[in-house]
């Protein structure tokens, strides 16, 4: 299903501002056993994305998503901005050959996604089940590539079910880091007192996709 210009413009601000709208629940959630500035790093970074909202570069999706992610890259800060703004970059490349935003399809949409996983796990060397974002991302993405690639011009859904299906996903991903041993990142340090805690990087990804998905019916 053909994507527009507002479709990617949607997603990009939408979790621009719920980084910002969370940045003390993400902190309070990093703060078990982290340095507790996950969210305060996110948010500051987002915040200039939507600063700079109006003057960003939209000739092409992959100049936009460059754009993104030089800003997070260089304003969000500890291990955060490198993976955010890898993964922002990391999409721009899946789609590097689209002339403008109206041509994306919801395959562009999962190239993107599965382009950033990799950067992440590159970036971050860490992968499925070592309690990170990834483990919210992951199956995220592999549940919108199964919807897409066995739909039918009779089973298409619609991008507000995709949305949902994402969103579903990603909280059921996120919780199940409750129970799992951090091996990367700061919270690794603290051995098995990070379990009983979920992962802040995965539940972040689960709260943009359930703001992504409560107001994409909603959208401009």
């Amino acid at each position: 299903m053909p994507s527009t210009v507002s479709d990617l413009e949607y997603v990009v601000r939408t979790i621009a501002g719920t980084a910002v709208d969370n940045e003390r629940y993400f902190c309070d959630l990093d703060g078990v056993v982290g340095d507790g500035d996950f969210g305060f790093s996110l948010a500051r970074g987002f915040e200039i994305v939507l600063a700079d909202w109006d003057e960003l570069d939209r000739s092409t999706p992959a100049q936009f998503l460059k754009k993104v992610a030089l800003i997070i890259s260089k304003r969000v800060g500890g291990t955060s901005g490198p993976l955010w703004g890898t993964a922002f970059l990391r999409a721009a490349s899946a789609v590097n050959d689209r002339p403008d935003m109206e041509s994306l399809t919801a395959h562009d949409a999962v190239a993107m996604l599965g382009a950033a996983i990799e950067g992440i796990k590159a970036r971050g060397k860490s992968d499925l089940g070592d309690k990170t974002l990834l483990d919210a991302l992951i199956p995220m993405t592999e549940a919108l590539d199964k919807q897409v690639r066995g739909g039918t011009a009779d089973t298409a859904r619609t991008p507000a079910e995709l949305a949902r299906v994402a969103a579903s996903t990603a909280r059921t991903a996120a919780d199940a880091t409750t129970t799992m041993q951090a091996l990367r990142g700061r919270p690794s340090y603290t051995g098995e007192r990070s379990i009983g805690s979920p992962d802040a990087g995965a539940v972040a990804v689960a709260v943009m996709a359930e703001r992504i998905a409560d107001a994409w019916p909603d959208r401009p």
